[in-house]
């Protein structure tokens, strides 16, 4: 069965550019979408979600909370939080949740070597 990659970004524009990225490497994967995080978790209580990207700052909830939220539904999901913020405390924030932090910007190398780290 393919894996299955939730993109979450409140950017139209980030998740198109992160969905091809992904496509180029993991060309039989399943794709879904959600523009926030809210969106993200209710995607995450009606399918099985191997490898999530997900952006830190969206409106409502931010991409800890909802990766946090996540990982309570589905513990083996993969997690890798994607941010321009690099400061310690987001940081350390992301790993307490038990998420990936990965700096932007992301390029497709980035994502190849998150797929990797995931064993995906």
């Amino acid at each position: 069965m393919p894996y299955t990659m939730l993109i979450v970004d409140d950017s139209r524009v980030s998740r198109i550019m992160i969905r091809s990225f992904a496509i180029a490497q993991r060309p039989d994967w399943v794709y879904l979408e959600a523009g926030s995080g809210l969106d993200a978790i209710e995607i995450a209580k009606t399918h099985k979600i191997d490898f999530v990207s997900m952006d830190l700052n969206m409106p409502g909830i931010d991409g800890i909370e909802a990766g946090t939220a996540i990982k309570a539904l589905q513990p083996d999901c993969f997690i890798a939080l994607l941010t321009a913020n690099v400061q310690n405390s987001t940081q350390e924030r992301a790993l307490n949740a038990g998420l990936h932090f990965v700096p932007k910007p992301i390029v497709a190398d980035t994502l190849l070597k998150v797929f990797t780290i995931a064993g995906a």
